[in-house]
């Protein structure tokens, strides 16, 4: 078993003098689709009127055993409208579980890219062919897939450039290194690259007006601090770092300087602090990995303590920016539909391999490549997908199944039978086509996988029923099994050869 390996982010402790040099107009730059570089919160609210977010990520591979670490933290928490907590994932393809994302994506998570190989400074391909990837083997609409995290935190002007090709939203991986209680902190609330990035400006190519991106979001990621302030930061699973210049690790400390951030974002402008997580380093159940209980006992002592104030949301990226891109108040936030928890509506006995677990006992296709077995709900392809081909044609030694259409959901689309269940306005959709396919050519989604020379070969007919009409390969394991969901993941787990990087 290979496994990760651990990274330190070193981060930059800058003076914000590039920020003198940050110029933005809030008269002409408004919500909700430019934002200014602020410390403020957005929309003209006070502080005690704002939410204090706590944003929870996860990055790398989805599998079983990184799910269940997740949980560990959220699966018995509600949100003061008592709605259970969503997170984003930030998924790469390596060592990854294709219907486990469709089933955290269904589940109301954020899926969001992190490249196809987990590469660092990526490439345009990198980046889109984790789109494709995830839209044709997960079943994740193009519209939902809005975020990218860059691998190892290590992107260039070139990259954000990719992002804004590419029609993303937002990026975060940029860093907020200096406390919110310094006069020249870079704890910003989320901003639009109109005007160019106003964080880690000691990067060539980055800040003093660059690079220019209307329309891209910034979300910093916000460090923690331990008692030596602008020069005891901590990021990414700050529960590995030693704090205070100590030698080794220490539960009581990190909780303490967890819970000072905490405190001086509560009292202060109220920005988002963030729990960025890569669930390896605590989960309890896969075999090899050293997990600390003691560990996962004090984040959640944590999470119970900062749900203790009042008005503390856990939340996505996406319902981040969402909130930011339409501010509240605190009493308000009713009003954001990204926020409640509605339950899809449709036949609950309908065998549909559709990311709902108790709807899809026995369909999921299970993908035997010696790289990585992986199941699927829409058809294994008969090569491992890569950067240069994502959408590799389907195996045509069974059953065709059909990839998510533009015009229905994943909760609602039966891959298999090729058909919607969405009848009436409730369930409507429309997703998008995005410039991601070879050469900057759209790609819509649908078929039944294969070469991405034209828009013809990644695109569905759109027909009422949802079913293709395109002369794409057929074939596609069925994989039809007596095996229940929790079956096929002992199954799964067994058969792991590794894990991702970091």
């Amino acid at each position: 078993m290979r496994l990760p390996t651990l990274i330190t982010i070193a981060l930059p402790l800058y003076a914000i003098g590039a920020l003198a040099q940050y110029s933005c107009d809030p008269n002409s730059c408004r919500l909700p689709t430019c934002n200014c570089a602020s410390t403020t919160p957005p929309g003209g609210l006070r502080p005690s009127e704002v939410p204090q977010f706590v944003v929870f990520t996860a990055d790398d591979a989805v599998q079983s055993f990184t799910l269940d670490a997740v949980n560990q933290f959220l699966a018995q928490r509600r949100n003061p409208n008592n709605c259970r907590p969503k997170m984003t994932y930030f998924a790469s393809l390596g060592y990854t579980n294709y219907s486990l994302i469709t089933d955290w994506y269904v589940a109301g998570n954020e899926i969001a890219d992190h490249t196809v190989t987990h590469m660092g400074n990526p490439t345009a391909e990198e980046i889109n062919g984790n789109l494709i990837a995830l839209n044709a083997l997960a079943g994740i609409p193009l519209a939902s897939l809005k975020g990218f995290r860059a691998p190892l935190l290590e992107f260039t002007a070139d990259t954000l450039k990719h992002l804004s090709d590419s029609k993303f939203l937002y990026d975060s991986s940029a860093s907020a290194s200096v406390p919110v209680t310094a006069t020249n902190t870079d704890a910003y609330w989320p901003y639009t690259l109109d005007n160019g990035l106003a964080n880690n400006c000691d990067q060539a190519g980055l800040c003093n007006g660059e690079p220019k991106l209307p329309g891209l979001w910034e979300i910093p990621m916000y460090a923690f601090f331990d008692n030596r302030g602008v020069v005891g930061p901590h990021l990414m699973d700050p529960w590995l770092d030693a704090a205070n210049g100590n030698s080794a690790p220490s539960d009581d400390a990190t909780l303490r300087f967890m819970q000072d951030t905490f405190t001086a974002h509560y009292n202060g402008n109220r920005q988002p602090i963030g729990l960025y997580t890569h669930p390896i380093h605590v989960a309890l159940n896969y075999p090899g990995v050293s997990a600390s209980r003691s560990t996962v006992d004090m984040i959640n002592r944590f999470l119970d303590w900062a749900q203790d104030h009042d008005n503390v949301w856990i939340v996505s990226n996406e319902q981040l920016l969402d909130w930011v891109r339409n501010p509240v108040p605190a009493s308000q936030m009713s009003s954001l539909a990204s926020f409640n928890c509605p339950a899809p509506s449709y036949d609950r006995s309908a065998n549909i391999c559709n990311g709902v677990p108790e709807s899809q006992g026995g369909t999921l296709a299970r993908c035997g490549f010696a790289e990585f077995p992986f199941f699927t709900c829409y058809g294994c392809p008969d090569a491992f997908p890569t950067v240069d081909n994502p959408n590799p044609t389907q195996d045509g030694s069974a059953q065709t199944r059909f990839r998510l259409p533009a015009n229905c959901s994943t909760t609602y689309w039966d891959p298999i039978e090729g058909k919607c269940l969405c009848n009436d306005a409730s369930c409507a959709f429309q997703d998008v086509s995005r410039p991601i396919g070879p050469n900057g050519a759209n790609f819509t989604g649908g078929g039944v996988g294969g070469p991405l020379s034209t828009d013809a070969d990644s695109t569905s007919s759109g027909g009422s029923d949802g079913s293709d009409s395109s002369d794409g390969a057929s074939g596609g394991k069925n994989g039809a099994s007596s095996l229940t969901v929790h079956g096929l993941l002992l199954s799964f787990a067994s058969a792991l050869v590794g894990v991702a990087l970091l």
